[in-house]
């Protein structure tokens, strides 16, 4: 099964040295869901000024095989503290 590796970019370079074995391409995106969506909701609030950031997955190559892109902006507007979904 092929290796895939989930690179970070966010001002920052986190580089996935390790890898995940996965059956195909298919679970790489499922997996790079998965992912993104934990970072979002573990450090979701450094993302908010408009600043893009990028998970990279590569296969074992170093071949880029598929690319997020992400980036949030509160447009200024400060948020109700009070307000829940």
């Amino acid at each position: 099964m092929p290796r895939y590796f989930f690179h970070v970019i966010d001002g920052r370079n986190i580089i996935d040295n390790d890898g995940t074995v996965l059956p195909g391409l298919t679970e790489a995106r499922a997996e790079a869901i998965r992912t993104a969506g934990s970072i979002l909701r573990d450090e979701g609030d450094q993302f908010w000024n408009g600043t893009e950031w990028q998970m990279n997955v590569t296969d074992a190559s170093g071949q880029s095989v598929l690319k997020l892109r992400f980036s949030a902006d509160d447009q200024g507007i400060a948020p109700d503290e009070n307000w829940k979904f």
